[in-house]
């Protein structure tokens, strides 16, 4: 009987400045129920032997039933990045396309060129490999939209006003470059990366840094900037549908799903630079 099996890893480091993680996912013999959540970016899934499909960036949780049997490689961007496509992100919020209904023939070569892979992990290859070609051939990403984003990390807690200001832009021109490159305003897409904040301290067994006297989840909530842990439990529930204890299986050093999450909550942890280090109870635990 061949097991359910989800694996991340880092993308080519070509892709490292554009792309989160990379993806394998397998379903075993029986339908899978994924949950998924709101990370700030888009995401290609590719079922091998169908059809590719874009998510576009998620407000809340999104419940899919994979069926038995099939294997899926993804990629999931970063905020602010995006392969080509014909419209604005904010056009995309919240919807599943096929994305060669978006960009028409290429999709349909690339879905032709991942089919005659022989395995999963080349099909991956593969797709990366054509992302990399089309990033070179000049996508472009806006770079005050990529130091917003950077900016709106929960570990340097700024207003929008503020950091339009630092911007050299006014408010209202942030919220309008951003809802065009990131599909959501400055303020939604703060609060996506604060609870994804939280989850990659916690699915690293990070141990909370005490500046507010709290430890375990409360202490966490806090070192991403929580007002307390009722105010993480409102977030989560709107982002994920499920309590915080249900969404980690009530252990703090993983979630209930049992993947693997490392390749996707490290590089977001590098973001927070040496001030801002915690101690974690194991280094390296995954």
């Amino acid at each position: 009987m061949t097991p359910q099996m989800y694996v991340e890893r880092p993308p080519l480091p070509e892709l490292a400045g554009v792309v989160r993680t990379v993806w394998i996912q397998h379903t075993g013999e029986t339908a899978y129920v994924q949950r998924h959540l709101p990370t700030g970016g888009v995401e290609i899934h590719f079922p091998i032997g169908g059809r590719p499909q874009l998510v576009g960036p998620l407000t809340g949780p999104r419940i899919e039933v994979i069926p038995a049997r099939t294997t899926i490689v993804g990629v999931r961007f970063r905020p602010g990045t995006a392969p080509p496509l014909p419209t604005a992100l904010d056009d995309l919020v919240d919807e599943r396309l096929g994305l060669a209904d978006l960009r028409g023939g290429s999709a349909d070569r690339l879905g032709e060129a991942m089919a005659r892979a022989a395995t999963p992990e080349r099909a991956l290859m593969v797709m990366q490999a054509h992302l990399v070609r089309e990033f070179r051939s000049g996508v472009r990403v806006d770079p005050l939209v990529g130091e917003a984003v950077r900016a709106l990390m929960p570990w340097h807690p700024v207003g929008i006003d503020t950091l339009a200001a630092r911007l050299g832009l006014s408010a209202s021109q942030l919220r309008r470059r951003c809802l065009r490159a990131v599909g959501v305003s400055p303020k939604v897409l703060q609060r996506t990366l604060r609870f994804q904040g939280f989850l990659a301290l916690a699915q690293a067994g990070a141990a909370a840094s005490g500046r507010r006297g709290a430890d375990g989840i409360a202490g966490l909530a806090a070192d991403v900037g929580y007002a307390d842990q009722a105010h993480l439990g409102r977030e989560c529930l709107r982002l994920t549908g499920l309590t915080p204890s249900r969404l980690l299986g009530g252990d703090i050093d993983r979630c209930a799903c049992g993947h693997e999450h490392s390749a996707s909550y490290r590089p977001f942890l590098a973001t927070r630079g040496p001030r801002d280090s915690f101690k974690t109870e194991s280094a390296g635990r995954a």
